[in-house]
């Protein structure tokens, strides 16, 4: 009787986020999101202790975990936006590019 093939769980440095569809579309949701909360909600929606705003966010980063997985650069951009003055930094887009450049690949020193 053969014995089944091992396999074996890739590590994290094993995982890579290549620059495709999610990632697209994470990174054109973050936009999305930073040029709403910078410009759109404001407009119709007073003060910064929006509950509303505060929702948006926490929707934005479950989209964002759901479409790249969990990341912690994710953390700061949602507790960020809590603390008025920070929420005028693009947190998400910022995130998002973090967790890309960390994921993509790199050249092997010769």
């Amino acid at each position: 009787m053969a014995e089944p093939p091992q396999t074996t769980k890739p590590t994290q440095d094993a995982i890579r986020i290549t620059p495709g569809t999610r990632m697209k579309t994470a990174l054109l949701l973050a936009i999305l999101a930073d040029v709403l909360q910078l410009f759109v909600i404001p407009v119709f929606i007073e003060g910064a202790a929006s509950p509303a705003d505060d929702i948006f966010d926490l929707a934005m980063a479950g989209i964002l975990s759901s479409l790249l997985g969990w990341h912690w650069e994710f953390l700061p951009s949602f507790a960020g936006k809590l603390i008025p003055g920070v929420d005028l930094v693009p947190l998400w887009t910022l995130a998002v590019a973090n967790v890309y450049r960390k994921a993509r690949p790199r050249p092997e020193a010769a």
